[in-house]
């Protein structure tokens, strides 16, 4: 059990990281104001949508005003179709450097054209539980549901409720292994990941904006579990959001540069488009039932992402496979499976230092890092986050407890990293990492924040 002196150390370290990588200023390109953390000041100085749910979250723990700023550049960014980018480049002038480390592709002049797993309405709910203002979170609802309908309306293809990524970094997952064979991976290193996006790239080209077109040329098409398991959950959010907050009562005009509105957040849909708990529902529900019919395979007891149209599973057992105990109503039988014969196996994934992205049975586990491609065997605070919350929804309090203590013990033990080495708790890629305060919402909720 952690220590009175442990949970300080990792609250106070948690606090400066968020406050180191904050960004504040106005945007050249939009005269827009911003106040974010990013991932990492010295690599990754831009705005990310997962990571930025996942700051808003630990920022709940802190300050709840900081957590509401910082999805509100992701609203801010929203575009009239409903899209949210999965990078927001509000310094790019400043940080042209930066961009040539990211395999990108340009939706606008400071924005990706990509998406990222669709965090958004999760953490929208966190920050309103903490104590967000009623009106603000009100006035954020809408722009979450067009998001989300956009997911189902571009992202859907085939109408079977599971949203599809057409990349890998779309999975919030970048270079883990269940893609390598989508991606026509040679070997596992960056001057073939770079070849592979580069094919992408080229393909894509003369379709980009057309998310469709580009999933139906079926030239890297997967439904991720871990995607669809937070899709599932962001609809039930936003579903309970609604029944709780109700919608503003007006929208608001839009500015003509971008499609924005003037107020802080973007205004709500015409009333014919008005979302409805009913909706949102009957999305969840149907991605649900896809998800436990097509991506659980009863043979070996764990999910896996289904890739092509064809819709083949990867077969190939990652942290990912294990991200349905999240949800709260995944059948006590299929969650027992996940945990008895995998979380829990010595042999997979309860390794020193759990959970690693890349259970340690598979051949292309690697531990250390050594390739520097990112989710192929480390373990990350983020998917362990998911995992305690996941276990103790399934009444599994104990391994959850245990498991947010070993996830305790790596940011102690090695800092606030990017990821970290499963068998030694050595930290790997980025030094003050901002989702990996995440650790401190992990800390009893009787032992929380002033």
């Amino acid at each position: 059990m952690l220590s009175a002196a442990e949970c300080a150390t990792l609250r106070a370290e948690a606090r400066r990281v968020l406050d180191r990588n904050r960004r504040r200023g106005v945007s050249i390109w939009a005269g827009r104001a911003f106040d974010f953390v990013c991932p990492s000041v010295a690599q990754y100085p831009f705005q990310w949508l997962w990571d930025s749910c996942f700051h808003a979250i630990a920022l709940a723990r802190i300050d709840v005003a900081r957590a509401c700023r910082e999805l509100q550049g992701l609203l801010d960014a929203a575009a009239p179709s409903g899209f949210i980018p999965h990078i927001i480049f509000w310094e790019k002038e400043r940080f042209l450097a930066a961009l040539a480390r990211y395999n990108v592709v340009f939706g606008g002049s400071h924005t990706t054209a990509t998406i990222q797993p669709p965090m958004l309405a999760i953490a929208l709910e966190r920050v309103a539980t903490a104590g967000a203002p009623a009106d603000w979170v009100r006035r954020a609802i809408p722009p979450a549901v067009a998001y989300c309908r956009w997911l189902a309306r571009e992202r859907d293809p085939d109408g079977d409720g599971l949203i599809a990524i057409l990349q890998p970094d779309e999975s919030g997952l970048d270079a883990a292994p269940q893609f390598d064979a989508a991606l026509g991976m040679a070997r596992p290193d960056e001057a073939a990941l770079r070849q592979a996006m580069g094919r992408l790239f080229a393909a894509y080209a003369p379709h980009r904006g057309d998310d469709r077109r580009c999933l139906a040329l079926d030239v890297f098409h997967v439904e991720s579990v871990l995607v669809n398991v937070i899709w599932i959950e962001s609809l039930r959010a936003l579903t309970r959001l609604i029944t709780r907050y109700g919608l503003p009562p007006a929208p608001a005009a839009a500015d003509e540069a971008g499609g924005h509105p003037a107020a802080a957040v973007p205004a709500t849909p015409p009333a014919s488009a008005a979302p409805t708990a009913d909706e949102l529902t009957a999305l969840a529900e149907r991605a649900r039932t896809t998800l436990l019919e097509r991506c659980y395979d009863a043979a070996t007891g764990a999910f896996y992402d289904l890739v092509g149209v064809a819709e083949e599973p990867s077969r190939v057992l990652t942290v990912s496979s294990l991200m349905p105990l999240y949800l709260p109503d995944l059948p006590p039988a299929l969650a027992a499976r996940l945990v008895r014969e995998h979380l829990t196996c010595p042999d997979r994934f309860w390794l020193p230092y759990p959970v690693p992205s890349v259970a340690a049975s598979e051949p292309s586990f690697e531990p250390d890092f050594g390739s520097g491609l990112v989710w192929r065997g480390p373990t990350w605070i983020n998917t362990n986050w998911f995992l305690v919350h996941g276990l103790r929804h399934h009444g599994y309090a104990a391994l959850a407890d245990e498991l947010a203590e070993r996830t305790a013990s790596l940011a102690l033990r090695s800092g606030l990293r990017e990821c970290y080495d499963p068998y030694t708790g050595a930290g790997y890629g980025a030094c003050d990492f901002g989702w990996s305060a995440l650790v401190i919402d992990l800390l009893p909720e009787t032992d929380d924040l002033p």
